[in-house]
């Protein structure tokens, strides 16, 4: 009797430990995978990039699933987007644009993930200070856009002149112009006159920056920029235009500047011309001449470039998986295959790590070169004059007055200075 017992006893036990253990199995099933939610923008290429960039993140992280959560455009993304978040049911990625400080009260902080699960070291210093809202990390750029100027390197082949150095001081430049303006036909002129553009603040601003008088801060309320300080910036231009560097001003006035179509450079007659980087295909695309890119003078030793950002990952500050969604983060802003993947489709990469991959497209390329140079030579983009619009067309103006010898540089500065505390003062 007792064996029995005892037989029955093992026998109850066995059953109960193989049952519990396919319990724990089940249970260990039923969790499945962590799951990241990204929710962003777009459509066409965009989704698909962004799909083979998830495949090869999970191939390499089994136990991890992302799901996207696409919308058509911004619009209707943000209000997706807040409606989940009222909810309490937001996505783990919010894909975000310049409108990244009116989600800071919902969105985590990434700095003490910073130097372990999030490489920021091998990312330029402007973009992760574009992130920084309130002196705390929230965004990741996905990718930037940065002033440059851009020659037209087969003409400047042609004539027999050198290509010009990637960095160089203002006076390295005016000699090298002075060198081109050489070799050049007639009628033909070393710099488009960057002050025609209807975006002319951007040169300025640069200037300014470079100068270390930057044009506005918000937290104050105020500009560092004096009526001599652009003065010396009108007197700049007036030395190039005196000397033949750039066209005169009823030639220049000629080319709105707008896009490739109303281009000097493209048009053929100057050599070095002015855009933003995300320009270079279009631009290239105009001409059969091969282009290329160089920094604005004195970068290097001022750091006074700046990056645009494009749009930033953020991190929904109750997001149930927050490591694994930073991982994801910096797979997708750093590593090298998934920069391959991507593209510039979001801005070209921040990333000294991920730009170092390069590219299959040689324009792409070119961007990327130029800023593996030009990023390092960057810091925090300057706070924009209130009323931006404004400041442009009437800076237009000014400039143009002082360009046909309307008025002196001394006067222009004079106007430039008020017009600034005038747009500020509103």
């Amino acid at each position: 009797m007792k064996r029995t017992m005892l037989v029955l006893l093992f026998v109850a036990l066995g059953v109960s430990l193989v049952f519990g253990a396919g319990t724990k199995e089940e249970a260990a099933t039923a969790a499945g995978p962590k799951t990241i939610r990204w929710a962003y923008w777009g459509s066409g290429e965009r989704v698909t990039i962004s799909q083979k960039a998830i495949e090869l993140y999970e191939s390499r992280n089994p136990g991890v699933k992302v799901n996207p959560e696409v919308s058509g455009g911004a619009g209707d993304h943000f209000v997706k987007v807040d409606t989940q978040l009222a909810g309490g049911d937001g996505p783990d990625i919010i894909q975000m644009g310049g409108n990244i400080p009116d989600y800071a009260s919902v969105l985590l902080p990434l700095d003490s993930y910073a130097g372990n699960l999030l490489n920021t070291a091998v990312i330029d210093p402007s973009a992760v200070a574009s992130g920084t809202i309130g002196g705390k990390l929230l965004g990741v750029s996905t990718g930037v856009t940065m002033p440059a100027l851009v020659y037209n390197k087969s003409l400047i082949e042609r004539v027999g002149a050198p290509l010009p150095k990637t960095s160089m001081t203002y006076d390295e430049f005016r000699a090298y112009l002075m060198v081109l303006k050489g070799k050049l036909p007639s009628g033909v002129y070393p710099m488009q006159d960057i002050g025609v553009m209807s975006t002319n603040s951007t040169p300025f601003g640069y200037w300014s920056r470079f100068n270390g008088t930057p044009l506005y801060t918000a937290a104050t309320a105020s500009t560092a920029v004096t009526a001599k300080d652009a003065q010396k910036y009108l007197e700049l231009f007036a030395d190039f235009r005196k000397n033949g560097l750039i066209p005169p001003p009823d030639v220049a006035a000629g080319y709105a500047e707008s896009n490739a179509d109303s281009s000097a450079l493209i048009a053929g007659k100057v050599a070095i011309g002015y855009l933003y980087t995300n320009q270079l295909s279009g631009y290239q695309a105009a001409t059969t001449d091969e282009l290329a890119l160089i920094e604005f003078p004195g970068a290097a030793a001022t750091k006074a470039l700046w990056q645009a950002p494009s749009q930033f990952y953020t991190v929904n500050k109750d997001s149930k998986n927050a490591e694994e969604t930073v991982k994801f983060i910096n797979f997708l802003v750093n590593d090298p295959e998934a920069a391959r993947i991507l593209g510039s489709n979001r801005g070209t990469s921040a990333s000294a790590s991920a730009r170092a991959a390069g590219s299959s497209s040689p324009v792409d390329q070119k961007i990327l070169d130029y800023m593996q140079v030009a990023g390092p030579h960057s810091s925090a983009e300057t706070d924009h004059v209130p009323n931006d619009t404004e400041f442009n067309s009437t800076l237009f103006l000014i400039y143009q007055r002082v360009a046909f010898g309307q008025i002196t540089p001394a006067q222009g500065g004079q106007q430039v200075y008020e017009l600034l505390l005038r747009l500020i003062a509103k």
